[in-house]
């Protein structure tokens, strides 16, 4: 399915916002939903959030909810991620995934084997 392509990233200061995109180009077709997952050094890649392509319905790991809003453009082919009262601890780069089973996009978590599409992602750190 290729890769995607997220920017936005950057360092910031703990306390401040930022917002995530993701160029999903080529996925509009053939994805159910995306993802944003993320992974500090030496960390398993967590999944962070998650978006129906059609109706919008989203998910937030615990750790974000809240803070982060998960939104899509379908006619543009974007995806979004608006960070708000950054945290040291969401220090780390993020990547935006495509569905690759339909069971990605209704389960109660977010497992990283369920998604395709991996790229380079984009580095935010968050300073304290």
């Amino acid at each position: 399915q290729g890769q995607l392509a997220e920017s936005g990233g950057g360092p910031v200061q703990a306390g401040e916002s930022l917002r995530l995109s993701c160029t999903a180009s080529g996925y509009t077709s053939s994805r159910t939903c995306m993802a944003w997952f993320r992974q500090a050094p030496g960390q398993e890649r967590e999944g962070v959030a998650r978006i129906v392509h059609v109706g919008g319905d989203t998910y937030y790991a615990d750790s974000v909810k809240g803070r982060f809003t998960i939104s899509q453009d379908n006619a543009k082919g974007m995806v979004y991620l608006q960070m708000n009262s950054l945290k040291p601890e969401d220090s780390g780069v993020y990547y935006c995934v495509a569905n690759a089973v339909p069971r990605a996009c209704r389960g109660p978590n977010l497992d990283q084997h369920d998604f395709a599409g991996w790229g380079q992602g984009t580095q935010v750190i968050v300073s304290s």
